[in-house]
């Protein structure tokens, strides 16, 4: 057969692509893709190799209704056998994901790298491609970098990866279904200007009063800073200074000098990323801003627009010119395995990334999280930039990697003290009856405590005038609700009392003029703190935040970070003074300890490998998620949720549906769902529907056995 008679796709109407076309086009999408971080070649050379295996008699069955064999071990295998390694990973894993390398004395048939290698190798483990694959696959290039250590030769595996799996999938696509109406973005110096169209009309330029002098002196200097090289950088600015826009302008500004491709920022928490991203919107235009998170895809019609599926198409890969995501999925992705994750992963090379509240990375995963940042300034051509208003004392984390972060605007630290907006109280122990007195004698007023329990007793103790609870106890649909019935309170003067766990603390725009915070880690107290005065309509001195002691032990997932706290502030350091915040951040890290701050064993796993398996790439993912997943998902049918749950219950299953029913489940702890059951209509062994409505609240959500609550979202 002639090996233009060989068919790598057949549409429904009957059109047919070569295998020959199909690598060639992929392999210069990969070619192109791999060219931000100076790899082309190693890109196109993954690409012509990857489906080699379609040169096969049985694949060419397959593919006409056949039996499914495989088709992805022989170009692993011709890659290899020109001693291109990195090549043949990416490539055997272009379905089923990065497979753990393992070693060479693992047994044919093994799941792993070598173990598939040596199985496609002995007779009969794979189809037969050689009587019909003309061999013109060029020699490996060097990859740089390569070898240096095994951690950054994951990081290479993964990036070629991206590349191929994206390729693939878009020549793929762009074959089978023609136009999908990816693309079609502004460039970034229309959006550039967009930005300093948007500073005039606000008044940016011509400012009034002192704070928005400042403000301004601020956006300068981050604009001006955008002519600086590729690398690490800080932007530490005091709240209400203006971060939001000052690092999109230093981001734009940056990435047109550096001819980089775009901008990046990645958050901790849903509620920053909502309040952001509409802000790029609205500045730069719905089409050129996406915003991807486990929520921004819930209202997603089954029947979507073009709009809407142009939005869907940029999220598997991240190609639009600004994308907001969370620290949840952007990191996860960076130690993913599978396709769908990874493929946006190539994206992030030559842009610009910006983490803001970078206080908020999570200690147990420090050390993967700074790993992570660090490969992608050092060997991806990025600028990273951690942005906050308290940095978190990196400096030394990077060292090892030869990393001294710079920087953009020394001269706001200085302005702190004009930006501040609330006075510090310190109140000592307060029992529950005390804090409920002092909150009743409040017209408006806002109260952190460190678990569901205490919040519960102290909503019940408040006057049922003007109360409100919030909790992870209440499904998203239901606090989003509750919150936009508080802002209306506050807007008009009314009373307003609420009670909350440290979700509120995550970004949450509500504004009030009196903040209690039980005692808590530093990065807690000034997040509570940013609910007081939000909008600087008051005086510092009339706005005060109380930190109190509550009469209960502090749990253990606080102690901690309580303790740090403590060191932090003697003396009588203001909470806000940025040495009391670094003193915050060295005395948790040293508190915790070098092994807590890589909880899943990421760095050591990959740098000496497991149980003689090197590269463990799919071990790693499986075990790495930023947020402990050990949870139990139960719907409730409460208002639209009512409908979806009827759906799952009978027996409907679809990505589209469960996003959109999420909006209307609560997390619980195994023990909680176990003490559940008789109110429960299971799914599956993971997730239920509530059934019995009278252990739902419209006060204060899911009925349960009180535990601790700190939520991070992703």
């Amino acid at each position: 057969m002639d090996e233009n008679g060989f068919i790598a796709h057949i549409t429904e109407d009957g059109r047919e692509q070569t295998v020959k076309d199909h690598l060639l086009g992929t392999a210069k999408r990969a070619e192109g893709f791999a060219a931000a971080f100076d790899a082309a070649d190693a890109g196109f050379f993954a690409g012509v190799a990857h489906d080699i295996g379609k040169y096969s008699i049985q694949f060419q069955q397959r593919i006409r209704g056949g039996d499914r064999c495989d088709h992805s071990t022989a170009g692993a295998i011709e890659c290899a056998r020109r001693g291109a390694d990195w090549a043949a990973c990416a490539v055997m894993g272009h379905h089923s994901g990065l497979p753990d390398m393992g070693n060479l004395g693992d047994a044919p048939g093994k799941p792993t790298y070598f173990g598939r290698l040596k199985n496609g190798l002995q007779p009969g483990g794979i189809p037969d491609y050689a009587p019909y694959w003309c061999g013109d696959l060029p020699l490996p290039p060097v990859l740089a970098g390569w070898g240096q250590d095994a951690v950054t030769d994951s990081f290479l595996i993964r990036m070629l990866y991206s590349c191929l799996v994206d390729a693939d999938f878009l020549d793929t696509e762009q074959f089978m279904l023609g136009d999908t109406g990816r693309g079609g973005y502004d460039e970034l110096p229309a959006l550039e200007r967009r930005l300093i169209a948007y500073e005039v009309k606000e008044g940016w330029n011509e400012p009034k009063g002192d704070l928005n002098r400042k403000r301004s002196e601020i956006l300068q200097a981050c604009r001006d800073a955008g002519k600086l090289p590729r690398g690490l950088y800080t932007l530490t600015v005091p709240t209400g200074g203006g971060k939001t826009v000052a690092s999109l302008a230093f981001a734009l500004r940056h990435a047109i000098k550096n001819k980089m491709d775009r901008v990046i920022y990645i958050v901790p928490y849903t509620s920053i990323i909502e309040q952001n991203a509409q802000k790029f919107r609205d500045i730069l235009g719905d089409n050129n801003v996406l915003e991807h998170h486990a929520g921004s895809l819930a209202d997603m019609n089954e029947n979507p627009t073009p709009e809407q599926r142009k939005k869907s198409l940029a999220a598997e890969n991240w190609d639009a010119p600004v994308v907001v995501t969370t620290a949840v999925r952007f990191f996860e992705a960076m130690y993913a395995n599978r396709s769908s994750k990874c493929r946006r992963l190539h994206n992030l090379a030559n842009s610009v990334l910006i983490f803001d509240e970078a206080q908020m990375l999570p200690v147990e995963h420090l050390k993967p999280c700074v790993a992570a940042i660090a490969q992608l300034v050092k060997n991806f051509r990025a600028t990273a930039v951690l942005c906050t208003a308290t940095q978190p004392a990196l400096n030394e984390r990077f060292r090892p990697y030869g990393l001294a972060p710079a920087e953009l605007c020394p001269g706001a630290a200085a302005m702190a003290g004009p930006f501040r907006r609330v006075t510090f109280r310190f109140a000592g122990q307060m029992d529950m009856d005390a804090l409920a007195a002092e909150l009743s004698s409040c017209k408006q007023a806002l109260c952190i405590v460190n678990t569901r329990k205490q919040a519960a007793e102290l909503f019940a103790a408040l006057p049922g005038e003007g109360r409100y609870h919030l909790s992870t106890l209440m499904c998203p649909a239901h606090r989003r609700a509750v919150l936009d019935e508080i802002r209306g309170k506050l807007k008009a003067g009314e009373p307003c009392r609420v009670v909350s766990t440290s979700l509120v603390e995550a970004g949450v725009d509500v504004d009030f003029p009196a903040v209690y915070r039980e005692r808590a880690g530093l990065d807690s107290i000034l997040q509570a703190a940013g609910r007081c005065n939000r909008e600087g309509k008051k005086s510092a001195e009339e706005s005060v935040v109380t930190i109190f002691e509550g009469v209960e032990k502090t749990p253990p997932l606080f102690q901690a970070n309580v303790r740090a706290a403590r060191e932090a502030l003697e003396n009588g350091a203001d909470p806000d003074a940025p040495e009391a915040v670094e003193r915050y951040f060295r005395s948790l890290f040293d508190l915790r300890g070098e092994q807590s701050m890589d909880r899943c064993g990421v760095l050591d796993t990959f740098q000496y490998g497991i149980g003689g398996c090197a590269l463990p790439f799919q071990t790693v993912a499986e075990r790495f998620h930023l947020i402990a997943n050990d949870t139990k998902t139960v719907y409730i049918p409460r208002g639209e949720g009512k409908a979806l749950t009827e759906r799952l219950l009978a027996g409907e299953r679809s990505r589209a549906l469960y996003r959109r029913a999420g909006q209307f489940s609560v997390s619980v702890y195994p023990q909680h769902f176990k003490d559940l059951a008789p109110a429960l209509a299971p799914l599956d062994e993971d997730s239920a529907v509530l059934i019995d409505q009278e252990l739902y609240s419209e006060l204060t959500g899911l009925s349960l056995e009180a535990d601790e609550g700190k939520a991070l979202f992703g």
